[in-house]
């Protein structure tokens, strides 16, 4: 199938394409004499992998990586697949850390904030943000 046909049966655009096929994550399994991509059943079944790691938060060297081991499962082990995944657990949770520290310091922010229509001169988020620096 065409790179349009692909696009659309999986719901991305044939530029997503291109730039997975550009990093290494899809590759066409031919071309045709006029260079055309043609894509099978089987690049179908990759995409919707790579897709289903980018839902679920992993990088493209992640993805890279997860793929790898997915093509090749008797040259890996599982243990593989499950430290890829603990170590993107452990960066999210560290993303939610910093994620609850800012929404506290932003709550904090608007709390102590009028928001009249006085001057901006008065504006106490503007003043602790200029005292932060």
């Amino acid at each position: 199938m065409k790179i349009s046909q692909l696009a659309k049966k999986v719901g991305v655009s044939s530029h997503t394409l291109r730039y997975y096929e550009k990093v290494g994550l899809l590759i066409p399994s031919k071309r045709n004499v006029n260079g055309y991509r043609d894509y099978s059943e089987d690049d179908v079944s990759a995409l919707k992998f790579i897709l289903a790691c980018k839902d679920s938060g992993f990088s493209l060297t992640e993805t890279q990586s997860l793929l790898a081991i997915k093509d090749n499962k008797d040259q890996h082990a599982c243990a593989e697949a499950k430290l890829i995944t603990q170590l993107k657990i452990a960066a999210i949770s560290q993303q939610i850390v910093q994620l609850k520290n800012m929404q506290r310091t932003l709550v904090n922010l608007e709390k102590y904030c009028s928001g009249g229509n006085k001057s901006a001169e008065f504006c106490s988020i503007i003043s602790a943000l200029e005292g932060g620096k």
